[in-house]
């Protein structure tokens, strides 16, 4: 009996070594999206006022004094043979994004950048400015005083700027005017789509989604389609809104495809958890060479006809580093991030070793240059 017994735990531990490191573990509403809940762009144009001396030429931007004449025109003001000068107003563009299930009423950001030449936004105030969407309809009206983080100052012979200060933001400067035409509640089923799509993240969702309706409705509801959605037909006797609420707060495994992602502007480099590399040699070494330049004068003799010449002299000086060859076998991160840093090298070499490494075949990761 002992013996089955420690038979037993030797299988179990045997199955557990096999089964590898357990796979991140997250909520549904942190993985994956409504596609019913979808964000909305909008747009508008419109002019800010009361800037200081920076706002657009009018002579270099006509668009600006055209949209002030009629923004004059519409509050009664007639401007008609009149030439203005003023530099205190500039044209904008006006952007937000339309939050799903957004009700009339409730106030959202918005984003300003200056059209013309303005120089600076800062201390200036957002006039009406109305804000469409895709299908040209009015979704959203937008005014308020803009918030601009950056700042810029200077004279006549030096400036200083920090940031940007031809752009800004409204808090809570646009009130919604009008609800998107779809309606949650409406809806015959649900569709959840992936943020990073994965086949096996999205087979475990519908499994973790099909054994809680198997246990709240006595039968699976979810299927997955592809990598990135999952459609999830609604019980006939299901709230939709306490369905969606119970859904999003199941826990599922993630998982994601081996990846290296590289930034050699910057020399970032991100290795993902399951990336291998075969048992591969690498030897790296830097060869410098400096050329120094220092011309000599030559004076000629006393009281002799000669005449002052300039000998080249050129210093060359050749080093080369490194050189050493070390055995990288990355059957965990850990061991790769070591047998990297056991070589010495900097970021820049490290990108150019993994790009080698890749060509060889021996990386079994997708090898990302941004």
């Amino acid at each position: 009996m002992r013996n089955l017994f420690s038979h037993a735990l030797a299988m179990i531990a045997c199955l557990l070594l096999a089964a590898g490191p357990a796979l991140p573990a997250a909520r549904i509403k942190d993985v994956a999206s409504l596609q019913a809940g979808r964000d909305n762009q909008l747009i508008g144009y419109g002019l800010v006022v009361g800037l200081q001396g920076t706002g657009d030429s009018m002579r270099s931007s006509p668009f600006t004094e055209q949209s002030m004449r009629a923004m004059l025109q519409n509050l009664g003001i007639s401007m008609v043979g009149t030439q203005t000068r003023a530099k205190n107003i500039a044209a904008v563009l006006v952007t937000a994004t339309l939050p799903p299930f957004a009700s009339p009423g409730s106030r959202i950001d918005v984003t300003v950048g200056s059209l013309g030449d303005a120089s600076s936004l800062r201390g200036g105030t957002l006039v009406m400015t109305s804000l469409s969407g895709a299908d040209g309809q009015i979704y959203a009206v937008a005014q308020g005083s803009i918030v601009v983080t950056g700042i810029s100052a200077g004279g006549e012979a030096a400036t200083v700027q920090q940031g940007v200060t031809t752009a800004g933001r409204v808090p809570n400067g646009a009130i919604i005017e009008r609800e998107l035409p779809s309606r949650f509640k409406d809806s015959s089923d649900l569709v959840l789509q992936l943020r990073n799509p994965d086949f096996s993240t999205a087979v475990g969702m519908a499994d973790a989604i099909n054994r809680y309706a198997a246990a709240q409705y006595g039968s699976p509801i979810a299927e997955s389609r592809d990598s990135q959605s999952v459609y999830i037909a609604k019980p006939k006797m299901a709230d939709l809104a306490r369905l969606m609420a119970d859904i999003e707060n199941l826990v599922v495994e993630t998982d994601v495809p081996a990846r290296v992602v590289v930034n050699e502007r910057t020399g970032t480099i991100v290795i993902g958890q399951d990336v291998r590399i075969s048992p591969v040699a690498v030897s790296y070494g830097t060869l410098t060479v400096q050329i120094n330049e220092m011309p000599k004068v030559v004076q000629p003799e006393p009281f002799s006809r000669g005449e002052t010449a300039v000998e080249p002299n050129t210093d060359i000086l050749v080093q080369q580093d490194g050189g050493t060859v070390a055995l990288l076998d990355g059957s965990s991160l850990r061991s790769l991030v070591s047998g990297l840093n056991s070589i010495g090298v900097k970021p820049d070499g490290i990108i150019s070793i993994l790009q080698s490494i890749k060509t060889a075949g021996a990386l079994q990761a997708e090898l990302v240059l941004q």
